[in-house]
């Protein structure tokens, strides 16, 4: 029985008081091991009480962040965004921000962003898996995310303006899904200038042109 309580919850990786045990059948040794019989148990996963919900997955997150961080051997801070710029509540999916600060968190931000990119995947499939939650989940490290985001509304409106003088579309360079979005969103009420993307995988990028009139 124990051995098998020990089992679920490594898969589950949750903890005894997060799940309710029910006995299918205790098992049996046997005689010098013919007859045995390994023990089975059903393990259902609790809901955390509605009201606390969202603060229990605030918790989990952090915890499963700091886990990482840590096992990458980098000492940091990490810290719940509240009312972060970097979420854009459009699409009814709860959102949560995450920022790690620290004299080496500007480690994890990686070439173009691309750890962070990844640690956030993966923090993300170990957050679903606990919580059974789809939360959408941001993982920023000093603040890069949110310089990155307003560096690129600001070259958004820049090349608009060119587009809107010059009346002719301009492309920009390769982008990440996420950082296009904030292109998208950034100009999706310009009266004058319309965006698409274009490409495939990496070389996804987003066109800003002139929105044609009726």
């Amino acid at each position: 029985m124990e051995e098998a309580t020990k089992r679920a919850l490594t898969q589950l990786n949750v903890g005894l008081d997060d799940v309710e045990i029910t006995v299918l059948s205790e098992g049996r040794g046997g005689i010098l091991g013919i007859g045995a019989e390994d023990a089975r148990i059903r393990v259902t996963l609790l809901e955390p009480p509605p009201g606390n919900r969202v603060d229990t997955i605030d918790d989990d997150a952090v915890d499963i962040l700091s886990g990482l961080v840590a096992k990458m051997g980098i000492k940091a801070d990490i810290t719940v965004e509240k009312n972060s710029v970097l979420v854009q509540n459009d699409d009814g999916e709860d959102h949560l921000v995450l920022n790690v600060s620290g004299e080496d968190a500007d480690l994890l931000i990686g070439r173009k962003g691309q750890t962070l990119e990844a640690l956030q995947y993966i923090a993300r499939l170990m957050l679903v898996r606990k919580t059974g939650s789809q939360i959408s989940l941001t993982i920023d490290a000093e603040n890069y995310r949110r310089r990155r985001y307003e560096d690129l509304r600001t070259l958004a409106r820049n090349v608009a303006d060119q587009v809107r003088q010059n009346k002719t579309s301009i492309r920009l360079e390769p982008m990440s899904p996420y950082d296009r979005r904030i292109v998208h969103m950034a100009l999706a009420d310009d009266p004058d200038v319309s965006t698409e993307s274009i490409g495939e995988g990496e070389t996804r990028k987003v066109v800003i042109l002139p929105k044609k009139r009726a």
